[in-house]
């Protein structure tokens, strides 16, 4: 039976455009587009952990807001408990910590860039949200 992650990703926007990251080449799925976020922590809350990926992989604070979209997805050895939750940008400026490279898109240019198929149903998902 494949394992279970749970994993957050923020949902951050700006002048109608939405924040988008790029996987780094030595990532799993590498150089895939995605929103923000990683993994959930052992005893650590979605936010928390949010919070945290953010500020590690960007150098960027958020205010984690409400939960937006819940996907589950199966990949082939594992499988994902993908939430994404509204976030606001309270201060940082976007750095390359842990990304390859970052994007603000606007929803109806998201389908120009290649998403995880688990990302790929949250990207459909905002895209209803926004319509």
């Amino acid at each position: 039976m494949p394992s279970k992650i749970r994993v957050v990703a923020a949902m951050l926007e700006k002048d109608g455009k939405y924040l988008i990251t790029q996987r780094r080449p030595t990532a799993t799925l590498p150089l895939l587009w995605e929103f923000p976020g990683g993994r959930v922590e052992e005893g650590e809350t979605d936010e928390a952990a949010l919070a945290r990926e953010l500020k590690e992989e960007m150098g960027i604070d958020v205010e984690v807001r409400d939960r937006v979209i819940h996907v589950q997805h199966s990949y082939p050895n594992y499988d994902i408990d993908f939430c994404v939750y509204s976030c606001k940008l309270l201060a940082g400026r976007i750095a390359h910590h842990r990304v390859h490279d970052h994007r603000w898109v606007l929803p109806q240019d998201l389908n120009q860039y290649e998403f995880p198929a688990a990302d790929e149903k949250t990207v459909a998902q905002l895209l209803d949200l926004t319509h």
